[in-house]
């Protein structure tokens, strides 16, 4: 028996890592971001992921891997950027950012926990290619509620909406065996 907690936070182990490493040597430059851009991001990475996944060849060099860790660590920037004033500093302290990442990804976890309870792990039997496709489609989804100014008749918000992609992202690491990685 697989323990999802465990593979969960193996693979955000990883993913904050690298995180960390980037505001260590970039500081918080994706303050800068509007959500749109932060988006705009996670889309750009997506669609490579589902090109990759289509035409099977990289030439650029960088994997898919990268890309859903990359998806990861967006929808975490954009959970953050959605708490933070508008008026707050570009510049967060190292420490702030490391506890509001923990944060948003326990908030995340939790919630992950909560479905699979609900859904008993239907995401095991997934083809990593449908993550890929609901990411996608989430991300149609949020650029339609940022396109309505934040405006929803019945839908979950932008915050749901980026913790299932974040949430999508660390099933299809898990599926491909980042979780081992430690």
């Amino acid at each position: 028996m697989t323990d999802t907690t465990t593979e969960y936070n193996n693979v955000i182990k990883l993913c904050k890592d690298l995180f960390l490493k980037k505001t260590k040597d970039y500081g918080t430059a994706w303050r800068i971001m509007r959500p749109a851009s932060i988006t705009d991001q996670i889309y750009i990475k997506a669609q490579r992921i589902r090109t990759l996944e289509v035409k099977k060849v990289s030439k650029v060099g960088e994997d898919i891997l990268g890309e859903y860790i990359g998806i990861v660590n967006y929808c975490v920037i954009a959970m953050m950027q959605l708490e933070l004033p508008a008026d707050a500093e570009e510049n967060l302290p190292y420490e702030a950012v490391d506890k509001q990442y923990t944060e948003k990804v326990d908030e995340t976890r939790d919630l992950m926990l909560a479905k699979n309870h609900d859904y008993g792990e239907a995401w095991r039997e997934m083809r990593i290619s449908s993550l890929t496709d609901l990411i996608l489609m989430k991300i149609h989804r949020v650029k339609q509620i940022e396109d309505n100014n934040g405006q929803t008749l019945v839908s979950e918000g932008l915050h749901a909406n980026y913790q299932d992609m974040l949430n999508y992202a660390v099933f299809a690491l898990i599926k491909l065996g980042l979780a081992e990685h430690k």
